[in-house]
């Protein structure tokens, strides 16, 4: 072919491209016009890390920071009730449960006679309506030691999600984390350990989760891999719901990748399943993948495939301590959908004021690897006030870590 001509239909190709984008940036003047084009894996939200923790109480606290200082260093962290986070603009929430089909088996945390043992002031009842005697799946972070959630079943957290999410019908999606914990749970020398979970365990927390939320409130592998041969294949297609389509809805990812197989059995497609593993690129159901300490480079590359990353921007309140925002603010122009953290705008770090969010203080933003030309921040969430201002940027340089010590992780 002649280079001349070649030159020109190249020159011809790249103007149509570019006058498509310049048309589309024209025609999203709304947020129904917006929400026809952008998918739900084409936004980024904040969401927060053990989203349920209500920290301790006083002569908890006090036990605690006195017997594994280092660990307790690591989860001074609180938060507020789920409806206020998603209030102050919060799209990501994280459930850590266990299995309790009969019901009471953490109903009496060690740590209650533990400070009543060391002299220390009673702490208020963690329990006082004995939703921990009931049966059912329970909320808990470090079992024996911090037990305080501000939903202490399964069923009243998501009872309590949903009715936000009625009050507020227009909202983004609300990616829902959920992590089971299973055998030993805690350090402390003879806490209670979780049970394992089975497959009727598995069943049971999808029924337990539709007993809340109806189908058409959902978003399931079944919906978005709809004809496609695998999930996989769907998400790489881009068939990802848009944004029209996902409006009010909840969409149901499991944390914990090793626990995948087991959800599986029987549904190899995850056929029938609420909630999406997290599974590595090349499985038939990879469509969410955690990257929780993944550099922005790693995660680019993921989410330019259809994946859905979720990944942190601190760890150990340490980011909090200091205000130290190196991470945050590089996930911030990275393609990750979900930046979970301690410290979301409405809950700054006690210390230095340290916070986690857009600089609008918007509930979300247009992804900055994939969102669509022309997708507008402001017509993501239409009508909800901004949450405030994120904390200064920080970038400290890099201090040596401090010696390890023997205490409950930190999750």
């Amino acid at each position: 072919m002649n280079p001349t001509r070649t030159s020109v239909l190249l020159i011809l190709a790249v103007a149509f491209l570019a006058s498509i984008a310049v048309a589309q940036e024209k025609q999203i003047k709304t947020e129904a016009a917006q929400d026809k084009v952008v998918h739900l894996n084409q936004i980024q939200v904040i969401g927060t890390h053990n989203s349920y923790n209500t920290g301790f109480a006083p002569s908890e606290g006090l036990w605690f920071s006195k017997h594994y200082a280092r660990s307790y260093h690591g989860i001074e962290y609180h938060h507020q009730s789920l409806p206020k986070q998603l209030d102050g603009g919060v799209r990501q929430l994280e459930i850590d449960i266990v299995q309790d089909p009969q019901g009471g088996r953490f109903a009496h945390p060690k740590i209650i006679q533990l400070t009543k043992d060391a002299g220390l002031p009673p702490d208020p009842d963690f329990d006082p309506t004995h939703e921990f005697d009931k049966p059912g799946f329970k909320v808990i972070h470090l079992g024996d030691l911090n037990q305080r959630s501000s939903c202490q079943r399964l069923v009243t957290c998501l009872t309590e999600i949903r009715a936000w999410s009625k009050a507020h019908p227009k909202h983004l999606p609300l990616f829902l984390l959920i992590e089971d914990k299973q055998g030993n749970i805690s350090n402390l020398p003879d806490a209670v350990k979780a049970e394992p979970w089975t497959a009727d365990t598995w069943d049971a927390l999808d029924k337990e989760i539709r007993s809340v939320f109806k189908e058409n409130e959902m978003i399931t592998p079944d919906k978005v891999r709809g004809s496609y041969p695998t999930l996989e294949d769907a998400v790489k297609a881009g068939n990802w719901p848009t944004l029209k389509q996902a409006r009010g809805k909840v969409i149901f990812l499991l944390y914990i990748k090793k626990s995948a197989p087991a959800y599986r059995v029987g549904h190899p497609l995850l056929q029938g399943r609420v909630l999406f593993t997290n599974t590595d690129p090349g499985q038939p159901d990879a469509a969410f993948v955690e990257r929780d300490k993944g550099t922005p480079e790693e995660i680019n590359a993921l989410v330019k495939q259809g994946y859905l990353v979720r990944t942190r921007s601190d760890y150990n309140t340490d980011a909090g301590r200091n205000n130290d925002t190196t991470r945050r603010d590089l996930l911030l122009q990275s393609g990750a959908q979900m930046i979970s953290t301690d410290f979301p705008l409405s809950e700054p770090a006690p210390w230095s004021g340290y916070t986690v969010g857009f600089p609008s203080g918007l509930p979300a933003v247009c992804n900055p690897v994939n969102a669509p030309p022309g997708c507008k921040d402001s017509l993501l969430e239409v009508g909800t006030p901004s949450g405030g201002t994120p904390s200064p940027i920080n970038h400290p340089p890099p201090t040596a870590a401090p010696a390890s010590r023997s205490a409950p992780a930190a999750k």
